[in-house]
């Protein structure tokens, strides 16, 4: 049996599987099979910081200087301070570009008018140079009926803390004479009680007819000073309420004067214990304290400019910013640093958003920046320090 090479065998080549290079040693794609994404997305790109953003970031450089806001010497009595505090209160509506029709216009003017002038005690600390010449200067003018303090109470804590107001008894008596749905006679017998009674923020009920009284009450001038109890409140077993009044009972003599009203547990101290008051209580028994019309309105002005406030400090990094960075953005934005918008603002236009869009004028009314960080300082909810580079700071507590 013989063996034969043929030329088939002879001629067979085989063929490398490596993939071919092209002449500039690159592989080549293959263009049978479509070119496979990667299984794993690419992380996206961080768009970078903008730079008011890092200079929000960084740490101010504090001078240990406390900046003070009581820079004015004119301001010699506390009447004073409250006439300066009320007429810087709000913002100057801008003549152009306001971005506000007719109507809002006219809404933003009737709220400023419907706003009773209290200002919080805390604002007049805030301007002054001794709180406690401030305080006995305060407590003279009261006994005199100067002006009078407005009680606050329950209104939370933090920036929702207002605690006491105070008012001149002139625009107290003013807004009282000018109310169209009240009476001459209950009007004179309301001034008279409210002349009488320099120091006291409650009157009793018997003072007034039911009709005065309800009046008044409807009018904002009264409000009731305690709930009225009822008859199941007799059976109810001794729990939490009890035993805070009498606790308030035990710690009154230490809180107040010796021999006052106060010390002995208040007006209604005997009422409130366990079987010391009737079941039903009488209109004519109520107590009543004096108010003033719209005053949960400015309240709620005054803590909502609060939060506001303290949200944009808390946006910071360190709780801090320049002064007049948190001035600009209360007013609607920075502006930037083009040449176009330092041309525009030296000609005194608008550079930022208009005033219409801005939290300042949307919902706060114009409520000036100057007037609320005075108002936070205050109430020790934010503090002014030197910087060596910026000015001043500001920064929440």
């Amino acid at each position: 049996m013989s063996f034969q090479l043929t030329s088939a065998h002879s001629s067979r080549v085989t063929k490398s599987r490596r993939p071919k290079l092209d002449p500039l040693g690159l592989r080549r794609s293959s263009t049978g099979s479509p070119r496979r994404k990667s299984s794993q997305a690419s992380p996206e790109k961080k768009k970078p910081a903008s730079k008011e953003d890092e200079f929000f970031d960084e740490k101010l450089d504090d001078t240990g200087i406390i900046a003070s806001l009581a820079a004015d010497l004119n301001f010699r009595d506390v009447p004073i301070f409250l006439l300066y505090i009320q007429s810087r209160m709000f913002s100057d509506i801008p003549e152009r570009a306001s971005g506000m029709n007719g109507a809002r216009i006219a809404e933003v003017l009737n709220y400023r008018l419907s706003l009773p002038p209290i200002v919080t005690l805390a604002h007049i600390h805030a301007l002054s140079k001794s709180p406690t010449t401030t305080e006995r200067e305060i407590a003279e003018l009261t006994r005199a009926g100067v002006i009078r303090k407005i009680a606050i109470p329950n209104r939370g804590t933090g920036a929702a803390a207002v605690g006491e107001g105070l008012v001149l008894v002139s625009e107290w008596e003013r807004l009282v004479q000018s109310h169209p749905r009240l009476d001459e006679e209950a009007k004179a017998k309301y001034i008279s009680l409210l002349n009488s009674n320099p120091t006291s923020i409650a009157i009793s009920g018997m003072e007034f007819t039911p009709n005065e009284a309800s009046a008044l009450t409807e009018a904002g001038f009264l409000t009731t000073a305690s709930t009225s109890s009822s008859v199941s409140s007799l059976f109810a077993r001794p729990g939490a309420g009890s035993l805070g009044t009498l606790a308030s009972l035990a710690t009154a003599g230490s809180k107040n004067a010796s021999g006052s009203l106060a010390a002995v547990g208040g007006a209604q101290a005997q009422a409130n214990i366990s079987g010391g008051g009737s079941g039903r209580r009488t209109g004519s028994l109520a107590l009543y304290n004096f108010s003033l019309p719209n005053t949960g309105v400015v309240l709620r002005l005054i803590v909502d400019a609060r939060n506001h406030l303290l949200g944009m400090l808390k946006k910071t990094k360190y709780r801090e910013a320049p002064r007049n960075v948190l001035h600009e953005r209360w007013d609607g934005g920075i502006a930037g640093e083009a040449a176009q918008s330092r041309a525009k603002k030296a000609r005194g236009e608008f550079t930022g958003v208009l005033p219409a869009r801005t939290k300042k004028w949307r919902q706060l009314n114009g409520l000036r920046f100057e007037w609320i960080l005075e108002e936070c300082v205050g109430a020790g909810l934010v503090e002014l320090f030197e910087t060596h580079s910026v000015g001043v700071g500001v920064r929440a507590t």
